[in-house]
């Protein structure tokens, strides 16, 4: 391996990778689908920085911030990494979106919580993934 396979895999988590949504009751897939980058990827990159602007201006005067807007700016975050997505919502397909997104993230954190695992696994963004 080199500096361009590096770069190379860099690329291709920003292309990122389909994650099928477990139900954690039963272990079965589910219809949803998630498009998420790569923990090495531009967009990913990106989202964390940003996260951190959101976080530093929402600092009070001593440099605090809550605990529900640091949830806020990770959730804002985990979901500037999703690509694309198959989710619908009774048998309708529900407009892709960030504002959809966090809906869907709030509504399950079991969802969120396997977004955020794939999203940080290297594993699932091997050049032959």
């Amino acid at each position: 391996m080199d500096l361009n396979d590096v770069l190379a895999n860099v690329t291709d988590q920003d292309r990122g990778r389909e994650l099928t949504i477990v139900n954690p009751w039963t272990g079965e897939q589910t219809d949803m689908k998630f498009w998420i980058v790569g923990p090495d990827s531009d967009t990913q990159r990106r989202a964390r920085v940003e996260m951190m602007d959101e976080l530093a201006d929402a600092a009070d005067e001593s440099g605090r911030v809550s605990g529900e807007q640091r949830e806020a700016a990770r959730l804002n975050s985990l979901a500037k990494c999703v690509l694309r997505w198959d989710v619908k919502q009774g048998g309708e397909q529900l407009p892709f979106g960030q504002k959809n997104i966090l809906r869907v993230f709030r509504a399950g954190t079991w969802i969120q919580a396997q977004v955020d695992a794939f999203a940080g696994d290297r594993a699932n963004f091997r050049p032959e993934a």
